[in-house]
């Protein structure tokens, strides 16, 4: 999918941009890490007044004394900014710019015990709390106004063992950089589809990615990792420790604490792929859809096929709508003439950039190129759903909609579940839906805070036309469910994380995610 910025973001000729149907790319301020160690000296003076005024859990406002501020500040390895400080309008901003939050305070952490000691200052004073890793955040979760900003976009160190195919990686690492370190050594572990998401959020929500048919998602390939709970307890998880605990963070997303650093299962792989887009006309959509979805539920574990309708044309073609389709082929390139002639009874493709490719040029975007992050601002419109069984009412919907819908929601379209996916258990982690079929998404992008009403209004005309054919949701991929549909996202296990939930965040400091409340 292909999106134009105007003119107005650059002072130059303006460049386009890819979004992946899996996921986003965004800025994810993967260049705004500010110089870690103690660095207020270096940031604005602000005077602090005698109580800040924050808000709190409950959203109502509450003050925090001028010494405790100090205290917690002197405290930190990293930075802590407040309105004022050089840095904070920065560290302040997430990619998706329908959130324009304030946070009262942006704890920059530079380690784990910076995190460990953000959670007891904001568990003492009761603040609101977001928590952000690489930034991305679709949501606008990792932010909130005048709350405490817990920001581990300075955690980004990364370690490959080759030895002994694992690789492990602090909370602000971004896809990009451990999909490089770890092909550097000819090895590799299912990330998303964006170089500059973050690992954190990414893994915690289950993890979708361009290797996840082959060898399961991110969160499957999770082996241990180190997290910060809410009573400020800094605990080691895996199969053997805390088990539980690492049962509910593979794809219980943030609910349950901080997760400092991930330790994930390496196979061998690559260089290289093949991987590509094909375009067709969206006349032809209706014919060509129930052929995509018959290929999709014959495909072997090496193939994957993510489509969808789309308003933003691929590379060098005219304005218009547009059946846009990524293949993904794992196995052995020597077949790749066969696999590319499974898609010949498409017909002729009006774009096709298929061919064979380094994987992390692959995860650079779908033709391949490197593309520059979309600039903070750009505002987003995202909902997610699983679909199992038969979708011929669903795609008869998504025609309509698509059709009748304003231009700024720009692509609805399928992403394949089942392969390694499918084969584990939906006990056996957080993450339910695996037996699903498909992930239908929805998702628009505009920059005119203007249309922010139209648009979301837009969107959930759409999606409320499109949810009866689905059954849970992504949490990667849209601002936190509630009711009926987020115990449809985790099925049978959410009165296992709910009783998780009383048992390790019981005031629920960590809410701002999809939210499994505690009952106690």
């Amino acid at each position: 999918m292909m999106i134009r910025i105007p003119n107005s973001f650059y002072a130059a000729e303006p460049p386009q941009f890819r979004i992946g149907r899996r996921g986003f790319v965004g800025s994810a301020l993967a260049a705004a890490t500010l110089p870690l160690g103690r660095a207020w000296a270096d940031a604005k003076d602000v005077e602090l007044p005698e109580q800040l005024a924050a808000v709190g859990l409950d959203g109502k406002p509450i003050s925090i004394p001028r010494a405790d501020i100090k205290d917690f500040r002197a405290s930190l390895h990293g930075q802590l900014l407040l309105a004022g400080n050089d840095g904070y309008e920065q560290a302040r901003k997430i990619w998706n710019g329908v959130f324009d939050r304030h946070p009262a305070m942006i704890a920059r952490c530079a380690n784990s015990d910076d995190v460990v000691k953000a959670v007891n200052f904001a568990r003492a004073h009761g603040v609101l709390t977001s928590v952000r890793g690489g930034g991305h955040s679709i949501s606008g979760q990792s932010s909130c106004e005048g709350g405490l900003m817990i920001d581990c976009a300075p955690m980004n160190a990364i370690h490959v063992d080759a030895a002994k195919k694992v690789a492990q990686a602090q909370a602000g690492v971004l896809l990009g950089a451990l999909d490089a370190e770890s092909q550097a050594a000819g090895l590799v572990t299912t990330l998303g589809t964006a170089s500059d998401t973050g690992i954190a959020g990414l893994t915690l929500g289950g993890g979708l990615g361009r290797l996840q048919r082959k060898y399961g998602l991110a969160c499957d390939n999770l082996v241990g990792a180190d997290i910060v709970t809410a009573d400020g307890k800094s605990l080691h998880v895996s199969e053997h420790e805390n088990p539980d605990l690492f049962w509910g963070i593979r794809g219980g997303g943030g609910n349950f604490g901080i997760v400092t650093k991930f330790e994930y299962r390496l196979h061998k792989f690559g260089p290289n792929l093949l991987a590509g887009n094909r375009a067709y006309p969206a006349e032809r959509a209706r014919e060509l859809i129930p052929m995509l979805l018959e290929l999709m539920a014959h495909a072997d574990d090496d193939v994957s096929y993510t489509f969808g309708l789309t308003r933003s044309p691929p590379p060098n073609l005219p304005e218009g709508s547009y059946l846009e389709m990524e293949m993904i082929y794992t196995g052995d390139l020597k077949q790749s003439d066969r696999v590319l002639a499974s898609l010949d009874k498409l017909g002729k493709p009006v774009f096709d950039d298929i061919s064979v490719k380094p994987y992390v040029k692959a995860q650079m975007g779908v033709s391949g190129a490197a593309p520059r992050s979309l600039p903070p601002g750009l505002r987003i419109y995202s909902k997610s759903g699983f679909v199992y069984g038969t979708a011929d009412k669903l795609v008869d919907e998504m025609l309509a909609q698509f059709a009748a819908s304003p231009k700024y929601i720009g692509d609805i379209g399928f992403s394949p579940m089942g392969g390694a996916v499918g084969r584990v258990k939906p006990e056996a982690t957080a993450f339910w839906n695996r037996k699903s079929d498909y992930m239908i998404m929805l998702h628009g992008a505009w920059v005119d805070p203007s249309l922010d009403k139209a648009a979301v209004e837009g969107g959930r005309k759409i999606w409320q036309a499109l949810e009866p054919y689905t059954k849970g949701h992504y949490v990667n991929a849209e601002p936190g469910a509630e009711g009926q549909r987020l115990r449809d996202t985790y099925g049978d296990s959410y009165p296992r994380l709910v009783a998780l939930k009383n048992k390790v965040d019981p005031k629920n400091l960590f809410r701002l995610n999809s939210n499994i409340k505690p009952t106690v």
